[in-house]
């Protein structure tokens, strides 16, 4: 990885990182509405230009939002607005693929070889060796093939920020590295297993993978807000506009530079299958709690996306789901991150209440401060669905 991408892909995994609750306590919602609008409002203080955060639950949704969505004119950012929510658009196509297996048309133990021959191979990859379940838990080992694209400085997003990347291309530059581990032998995120998942659903469909999650999970779900844009740089309106700060090259350490407009650019620059859906933070709760509610998958399925392997610094990695541990239990989620926003999420076991925060940035602090150790969400989705006032 180019020393400028270390920044990038930490604040990547700590969006992973959220607490979350299994068994919130009851609230008061003028109670939390404070409570959540002061969390956002800090959010803010720290460095981030706008924040929106809605929880959703039984007794209804409480949203609040702080900041700006436009830093030019000065407006919020919209109640209703649109955003990338990067990788977890990850936890969409593992559901989608789990239906696939729950209808016997595949396995997660069928390797990688058997749908794509020849295309992982080389290097020391294999993909006679690595399966299905691998590609979706992260545990196969394969190199990450953002890690090869020049666009963590200012200058290189700028210049590439319209690339347009095929799947087969992404491949072929993870491949192009050996691999951190043998398959199964260890945990290490990689895009590059999600970039596989999407071209071995199209080969067992016989379509692409953006039109199998439209049928089986968007408009199932009613999720009239949510759209899977291919490769255009567009956000459906209304949108709050994306900024962030590059590493300044020749800084060592690296420091950030000024912010920049990252609003338009290509989110599928490896195919998009890692990280390229739009949506709402309604949306986003409404699949949270049909997906754990079981309305997405068979039980038995469910409880194929909930079997985890231990994640450093993460707690644990399912099958596109995160489970993680707070103050009042367990919940299940996964974050995204990609130049321009952050998306942290969680819901609970019973999926009966989940919360969704969208930042309009991937750097919510101010120049010269240390980044976050972990995840500068965790205290908004910890009250959220803690229910502490």
């Amino acid at each position: 990885m180019k020393r400028t991408s270390v920044v990038i892909a930490a604040l990547c995994a700590a969006t992973l990182i959220s607490p979350a609750a299994a068994s919130a306590t009851p609230y008061s919602k003028n109670t939390l509405h404070r409570t959540l609008q002061r969390d956002a409002d800090t959010l803010v203080e720290n460095g981030s230009p706008g924040v929106l955060v809605e929880l959703s639950a039984a007794k209804g949704s409480v949203k609040v939002r702080s900041g700006y969505g436009d830093l030019r004119t000065k407006t919020p950012v919209p109640w209703n607005g649109h955003f990338r929510i990067a990788s977890f658009s990850k936890t969409f196509l593992s559901a989608t693929m789990l239906q696939l297996v729950g209808e016997g048309r595949l396995s997660l133990e069928d390797t990688v070889e058997k749908w794509l021959p020849g295309v992982v191979r080389g290097n020391g990859n294999d993909g006679g060796a690595i399966t299905v379940r691998q590609l979706l838990q992260h545990t196969s080992g394969l190199h990450d093939y953002m890690a090869e694209l020049d666009i963590a400085t200012e200058k290189g997003f700028l210049r590439h920020r319209f690339d347009r990347l095929s799947a087969a291309e992404a491949v072929k530059l993870a491949v192009g590295k050996p691999p951190a581990f043998e398959p199964g032998k260890s945990w290490g995120y990689s895009n590059t297993n999600y970039v596989l998942a999407g071209m071995v659903t199209e080969k067992v469909t016989g379509r692409d993978w953006q039109q199998e999650i439209a049928d089986r999970i968007v408009r199932p779900l009613g999720l009239r807000e949510t759209s899977l844009p291919y490769t255009s740089p567009f956000i459906p309106a209304p949108h709050a506009r994306a900024y962030d700060r590059f590493v300044v090259e020749g800084s060592n350490p690296p420091l950030l530079g000024r912010r920049v407009d990252v609003t338009l650019m290509n989110p599928s620059m490896g195919g998009g299958a890692d990280g390229s859906i739009n949506s709402t933070t309604e949306d986003g709760n409404k699949f949270l709690r049909a997906l754990l509610g079981g309305k997405v998958l068979s039980p038995a399925m469910l409880a194929e996306m909930k079997k985890t392997v231990p994640a450093p610094r993460l707690g644990a990695y399912g099958l596109g789901l995160v489970k993680s541990t707070a103050s009042c239990g367990d919940y299940w989620g996964h974050g995204g991150a990609l130049p321009g926003f952050l998306t942290g999420n969680g819901v609970t076991e019973d999926g009966k209440r989940s919360v969704m925060v969208s930042l309009n940035t991937l750097t919510p602090y101010h120049p010269g401060a240390e980044p976050p150790a972990g995840n500068p969400m965790n205290p908004v989705i910890e009250h959220a669905l803690c229910g502490r006032g």
